[in-house]
């Protein structure tokens, strides 16, 4: 059963020239790179992105990821990057997936896996920091109330 996401993104984008090989079909590691594109937003929606994080004394780097490939997509064409905040307690991972933007097909989809980390200690979080709490705290009493 897909969990249901506590904030999502949507971003169109066009395939540009230098993401693609000589056949013109995107190198797969560009797709990361829409990920974390997609994943600045919707950090930039909930009000704590790197930067914020960075001021609030916490790295959160990826510590998982994983990545399905399910169709190529070409240079020029046009896609649609959703990511979706699906897991927030003591971690946060996030979904996404790739659609071409005219046929709305799946391309790639995945998810990342972050951690919070005290900047000070260099040590691991095992519970989600409060600052983060403060930031999801009207996302989580909105769909309470739905």
């Amino acid at each position: 059963m897909p969990m249901k996401a506590l904030l999502s993104i949507e971003m169109d984008m066009q395939i540009p020239f230098h993401d693609v090989d000589s056949m013109g079909i995107t190198w797969h590691g560009n797709y990361l790179r829409y990920f974390e594109i997609a994943r600045c937003k919707l950090l930039d929606e909930l009000g704590y992105n790197y930067r914020q994080m960075q001021a609030s004394n916490y790295a959160w780097p990826i510590i998982d990821l994983q990545i399905k490939y399910v169709k190529a997509s070409t240079f020029e064409q046009h896609i649609t990057v959703r990511a979706e905040l699906v897991e927030w307690e003591n971690r946060l991972k996030i979904n996404y997936q790739i659609r071409d933007t005219a046929t709305g097909e799946r391309i790639t989809k995945g998810y990342t896996i972050q951690a919070a980390v005290d900047m000070t200690s260099q040590e691991m979080c095992f519970v989600t920091p409060e600052i983060f709490r403060s930031k999801i705290a009207p996302l989580l009493a909105k769909a309470d109330s739905e």
